[in-house]
């Protein structure tokens, strides 16, 4: 089934690359003249509620060539901001009502749908401040990489 998504995921960028789709949709973006932090916040809003509807791959694979020209045109760190949708993406998979993963957890307990969620609910909202941590704070997702880099 992944095998599947990613085919499907890896068509619809080539052929969104043909149409030029994906450019003129980052022009279009870039046409509002957001902040970085308001165009961080439009993302991770984006991704909560697609983490309603798909699970986190599929999310990435396909918002992925859309997203990116953006970010390198608002100048964050390409490691930084894939350690941010890492967070954002996990955080979407427990978005209560209809996450992913809360479907995942009903199938492991037994137990209703709702109740899951409101036991998820607190997780989502600590993951909402470690990525509001990660945005102030940028040095806290880039030490450990940093740190690799210095190994060389």
């Amino acid at each position: 089934m992944i095998a599947f998504i990613l085919a499907g995921a890896a068509y619809l960028t080539a052929a969104m690359g043909f149409t030029g789709i994906r450019s003129a949709l980052a022009e279009w973006i870039s046409g509002y003249n957001m902040p970085p932090w308001g165009l961080l916040t439009v993302h991770t809003l984006f991704y909560i509620v697609l983490g309603c509807f798909h699970d986190g791959i599929s999310m990435v694979v396909l918002t992925t060539s859309i997203i990116i020209p953006l970010v390198v045109a608002a100048g964050f760190d390409l490691i930084w901001f894939g350690i941010y949708i890492v967070l954002v993406v996990e955080m979407a998979q427990i978005t209560p009502p209809v996450g992913f993963n809360l479907y995942v957890l009903q199938g492991m307990t037994g137990r209703n749908i709702f109740t899951i969620g409101a036991y998820a609910l607190p997780l989502f909202f600590l993951m909402c401040v470690a990525v509001v941590l990660v945005a102030m704070f940028p040095a806290i997702a880039l030490w450990l990489p940093s740190t690799m880099l210095d190994a060389r």
